[in-house]
């Protein structure tokens, strides 16, 4: 193969969070991140010190060292919702209070003079994990990441699923539990109120508490305060045998499993991908959660489809970005 880098088009990926703005070069094909880059988000200032943080976000990688700018076919971004990806217009996403129906997408093609894509992040790295992850050639996918939050996204046939106005795939706020504790959505029971990383804590909090007299490495991890605990501390504790630990994630599974269960009966997807730092924590009970998913879930054939770990961990978000970029290409 030749060196030249000539055969490769590349486009930009910009993840944009409440505090810091990534960016990277990604090969269009491989999806290889070649150059990434990280730069503050003013998210409480003016919209155009938004916009400029953005924009420098993406000199910088587009940047030779020759002090040239790359040739890129695209530049796609994920950015907290809601938002308006048909028209790539950020509406009033409450960590991003800098921008209210602010029209990023077109801004940011007016100065680069390329096509520019706007959508979540969820919703993007489902689509990177389709093109170029642990979901490649699959067309149905379903896409979870598990983290502060629980995040989704759906592919079908190869494109992202957006419904009617493009607020669908909010598979974290599913209620799963009618009566259960209130979800900063507004809703009860919601998934994310029982399986993300504060859930997890609170329930190992909750378990301290009941088995005060009972010697747990999770406390110890917690300096001796049961409010302490994170969802970090639950994953080391269990990986060095602790029981309190073990029930915790016991819980979760069983959560996850009538979730999944319900993802499978109205989706039946090809692939079941997990990403974000709670699913790297719950990757030992990928397999458990499988043998479940029978008893919760009317499909017969349920158990065929894989559950598997996310290839883009820390850099899904530029990985995504650039995917939106890519979904004109056939997956190969």
């Amino acid at each position: 193969m030749s060196n030249s880098t000539a055969h490769h088009s590349f486009v930009v990926g910009v993840d944009i969070g409440g505090t810091k703005i990534a960016a990277g070069l990604v090969d269009r094909l491989s999806g290889e991140i070649t150059r990434q880059t990280r730069v503050p988000m003013p998210a409480k200032g003016q919209a155009l010190e938004g916009l400029s943080a953005v924009l420098s976000a993406v000199d910088s990688v587009l940047t030779n060292g020759d002090g040239n700018q790359r040739v890129v076919e695209g530049i796609g971004i994920c950015a907290p919702g809601p938002l308006d990806p048909a028209n790539g217009v950020v509406i009033n996403p409450p960590n991003l209070p800098c921008w209210r129906n602010f029209p990023l997408s077109a801004e940011i093609s007016r100065i680069h003079s390329v096509p520019v894509k706007l959508d979540n992040d969820a919703n993007a790295a489902a689509l990177a994990e389709t093109r170029w992850g642990a979901g490649r050639g699959h067309r149905s996918v379903f896409y979870a990441t598990i983290g502060t939050g629980i995040g989704t996204g759906i592919i079908l046939d190869g494109s992202i699923y957006h419904g009617r106005t493009g607020a669908a795939g909010e598979g974290g706020h599913m209620t799963i539990d009618f009566d259960g504790v209130l979800c900063a959505c507004g809703k009860k029971g919601c998934i994310e109120t029982l399986a993300s990383g504060p859930a997890i804590a609170r329930n190992a909090s909750a378990k301290l508490a009941t088995k005060s007299g009972e010697v747990s490495a999770l406390l110890d991890l917690a300096g001796g305060d049961a409010r302490a605990v994170t969802s970090e501390m639950v994953g080391r504790a269990y990986q060095g045998g602790d029981s309190i630990a073990r029930a915790v994630l016991e819980d979760t599974v069983e959560f996850l499993s009538v979730w999944l269960g319900n993802i499978v009966d109205l989706l039946e997807p090809d692939i079941i991908i997990m990403g974000g730092g709670v699913a790297a924590i719950l990757s030992p009970f990928f397999g458990e959660i499988r043998e479940r998913l029978p008893r919760c879930c009317v499909n017969p054939r349920c158990g065929e489809i894989p559950i598997v770990g996310a290839l883009y961990l820390a850099e899904a978000g530029i990985a995504g970005g650039a995917a939106l970029c890519t979904e004109t290409l056939v997956s190969k």
